[in-house]
This record gives C-alpha cells, sequence and structure tokens, in this order.
C-alpha cells in the first residue's frame, strides 16, 4: 500500500510543478495580437494548462488522493497570478 501512495503522491506532486511552470511560462508569453494566439506553441501550453486543470478537478484525482482539487487548483491559481 506504501508505494502505491508514494506513486500517487509522486504524480500528484509532478502536476503541481508541470502546472506552474506551464502558467509562468503564459505569463511571460503573453499573446500580443492574433498571430501570436494562433502560435503553435503558445496552443500546446494552453492545451496543457487545461489538461492538467481538469486533471485536478476530476475522477482520477479523487482516486488518487483526500485532498481538495479544486481547492488546490484555486491555490496554485493565486500563487502563479
Amino acid at each position: 500500500m506504501q508505494n502505491y501512495e508514494n506513486l500517487a503522491n509522486a504524480i500528484i506532486i509532478q502536476a503541481v510543478k508541470d502546472y506552474r511552470e506551464t502558467v509562468m511560462w503564459l505569463n511571460a508569453h503573453r499573446p500580443l495580437c492574433l498571430e501570436d494566439e494562433q502560435d503553435c506553441e503558445y496552443i500546446k501550453m494552453v492545451s496543457e494548462k487545461t489538461s492538467i486543470e481538469r486533471f485536478f478537478l476530476g475522477d482520477w484525482f479523487s482516486m488518487l488522493t483526500k485532498l481538495d482539487g479544486k481547492s488546490l487548483l484555486a491555490k496554485l491559481k493565486s500563487e502563479v497570478v
């Protein structure tokens, strides 16, 4: 059971790190025009952010931990604004 908990914690910690990095990248690369919004790298990062947010709010997150994903996401959003 301990190995399962370690793996679950590692998955969540990595998602937190990925979210922070993604949002920091997006903050540093804010689009200045429509062409910037259509840039492949920008689109990829927006998609990554959305995917991680869905993870925190989804069933798999709830199966991995007793943490409240909605609260965790709100805390992360307040950190990286």
